[in-house]
């Protein structure tokens, strides 16, 4: 690029660059009484490199030194001519970058199969071939002060909410820090901190999933070399939905999400249950059901508090060990681990099987939550419900949801209350969490205060 789009240029004797400095430069012409009348200029030696000699490429004129260096050491090739006070940034990256592949995290069955990767451009242009509007705008924003890495706001200009984007713009430009590295980080530093640690940002590497939130007046944050898109705001709703929701029929949607509000109660609280049940309220269970429980826990030695640790932490120790070790054995550990560890710990009568049953199903569960970051909150307050739990039974893990669920009403994710759109009949301008038939979908998502707030007629359909 340097040899053909500078040298090339600059060197080849041609009529444009045969500068003597005494050439002038047309500005205006007039015709006043059949007499031309001509405006000219002396050339200006750094605009005619600038206008004429290198129009190909992209070009800033920098007059300081650091300005410069941040060019060079982020691949540009600096120009500098002498007696000029100014020296030419001209970028000529050329590096190797991992291709658009298929989610490995997020997959679905109907939908696009793309995925954001570690370069800033071609996430944005993702982005752009989605949504093919004017109004995307993306701002360009740098931060960190050594490594200089770049970010980019979108948002939707004629949709999103001013104060919102503001905000946003706000808290970014006023980060001073050496070093950002990944999206984990940047969303650390620009939420605000919350008694839970629930997840106030919502990171995506799907970009139909990033567009249908910027179309919502949602912003989106993308940062140079990770393939991660965060959405700002998030709230609880927003952990437990999944971009094929929109793509299936409305009941059987809506019935997948009942399935994943319904996995996240039972991670949060089934241990915890069992525990309050087995030790102070035996009177729940069946007598049948009670006596087997009671018949299998004949041969364990220890409590059951110290039982339920030993399963859930050796769980989370497989789980752990799955994503660590090589790709083409993690399940196999995983499946083999869990299947040997369960059978072995019951044949010793280190466990009891009931219990075995439990822990499964919980973790199950908690396998079904779409996004890993609220999963991951709910695996660590699952400890919290069991301590309750054999502490003071049902008392114990009421008094435990209460703050729970008070603490979770106090938060905020960017000025919006994080429990917005919890209930399941709350159908108030397409804020709810149950989805309605595709043509009812006239609101956008009210809790935002978007531009425009309708997104489509009453009615949609017009062929009918």
């Amino acid at each position: 690029m340097m040899n053909n789009y500078i040298l090339k240029p600059l060197m080849m004797r041609n009529k444009n660059n045969l500068f003597d400095d005494k050439q002038n430069r047309v500005i205006s012409e007039a015709v006043a009484n059949n007499v031309t009348v001509r405006k000219v200029k002396k050339f200006d030696l750094a605009d005619y490199l600038k206008s004429c000699l290198i129009p190909q490429n992209s070009l800033k004129e920098k007059q300081e030194f650091k300005d410069i260096f941040s060019g060079v050491n982020s691949g540009n090739c600096a120009l500098f001519v002498d007696t000029l006070p100014v020296a030419f940034d001209i970028e000529v990256k050329g590096f190797k970058q991992r291709s658009v592949d298929k989610p490995s995290n997020e997959i679905v069955v109907k939908g696009p199969h793309e995925a954001f990767v570690e370069n800033l451009r071609t996430n944005s242009s993702l982005l752009r071939r989605i949504i093919n509007n004017e109004n995307l705008t993306m701002e360009n924003i740098e931060i960190g002060n050594i490594t200089k890495t770049k970010c980019a706001l979108c948002f939707m200009s004629n949709i999103a909410n001013p104060d919102l984007v503001a905000e946003i713009r706000y808290r970014l430009n006023n980060l001073d820090v050496d070093s950002l590295l990944s999206a984990g980080q940047l969303e650390q530093l620009i939420t605000d901190t919350n008694d839970l640690s629930v997840p106030q940002v919502l990171s995506t590497e799907r970009p139909d999933k990033a567009a249908s939130y910027l179309l919502e007046g949602r912003v989106c944050v993308i940062l140079n070399g990770a393939p991660y898109a965060l959405i700002l705001p998030a709230v609880m709703v927003d952990f437990l939905k999944s971009p094929d929701d929109r793509n299936l029929k409305v009941p059987f949607a809506n019935f997948i999400r009942g399935i994943r509000f319904l996995a996240a109660a039972i991670t949060l609280l089934l241990p915890g249950l069992y525990v309050a049940i087995s030790s102070f309220h035996q009177e729940f269970l069946p007598t049948e059901l009670l006596f087997s429980i009671l018949a299998s826990r004949e041969t364990v030695p220890f409590p059951l508090i110290v039982e339920i640790l030993i399963m859930e932490i050796s769980f989370e120790l497989i789980r752990e060990a799955g994503l660590r070790v090589p790709s083409p054995i993690g399940p196999t550990i995983g499946i083999v681990g869990g299947i040997v560890l369960g059978q072995a710990a019951v044949s010793a009568g280190i466990v009891s099987p009931i219990l075995i049953i439990v822990v499964a199903i919980t973790g199950i569960s908690s396998f079904a939550i779409p996004d890993y970051s609220f999963g991951f909150h709910l695996r660590f307050y699952r400890f919290l419900f069991i301590f309750l739990g054999s502490m003071a039974g049902f008392l114990g893990i009421a008094i435990g949801l209460f703050v729970y669920i008070s603490l979770l009403c106090n938060t905020k994710s960017f000025g919006v209350p994080y429990t917005t759109s919890l209930s399941f009949l709350e159908k108030v301008k397409g804020s709810g969490y149950i989805l309605p038939p595709i043509w009812k979908r006239e609101y956008r998502n009210g809790f935002i205060n978007p531009k425009e707030p309708k997104k489509q007629d009453n009615i949609s359909m017009k062929w009918r």
